[in-house]
């Protein structure tokens, strides 16, 4: 069974995950009315990827035979300065879920619970990936400036994301 804290602490990062979909669905929302599809796109994917996360803790949270607790989802923004502020603010966004798996991730050594150390590290692992890939976004919103032709070439690009869910025996 895990620990009151790392209960805590995991149900904390549902939350955590399932604003983060939140999120993802208003910046997508946002694009669209930009007429920026496939940035569209790539976030929404982003939110279903968020929603498979906060899933597959829950599901932990339930198999380690505790129980999970809820709270209110904030309302994420509904205006953002742009498409490269939008891509700012997601890789900020990133950076907090990284620092709050991290913060899992040490309680979980502190109370040396090496099975829920080895689970959180899978997203640890995953947010390196997630930083990499919205700075590399960023770096090329860099290059394109407000070369609206290079943006949509770009946005095209976006487009191609696919979503994998990389817990497919969960719900």
């Amino acid at each position: 069974m895990l620990s009151v804290e790392l209960a805590k602490e995991l149900s904390n990062q549902v939350n955590a995950e399932y604003y983060s979909a939140y999120l993802y669905l208003g910046m997508s929302a946002f694009a669209t009315r930009l007429g920026l599809k496939g940035t569209a796109h790539w976030l929404f994917v982003q939110a279903q990827e968020e929603l498979a996360h906060g899933t597959h803790i829950y599901e932990y949270i339930i198999e380690r035979g505790s129980s999970p607790s809820f709270t209110d989802i904030a309302q994420p923004p509904k205006t953002f300065d742009g498409v490269y502020g939008l891509f700012e603010m997601v890789l900020d966004h990133e950076q907090k879920i990284t620092k709050s798996i991290n913060a899992i991730a040490t309680q979980a050594l502190q109370e040396s619970d090496h099975a829920c150390y080895q689970f959180v590290m899978w997203f640890a692992n995953e947010q390196v990936e997630e930083e990499a890939n919205v700075n590399d976004i960023l770096d090329k919103l860099r290059l394109i400036r407000e070369n609206r032709g290079d943006l949509l070439t770009f946005d095209n690009e976006l487009a191609t994301r696919v979503f994998v869910n990389p817990f497919p025996a969960n719900g």
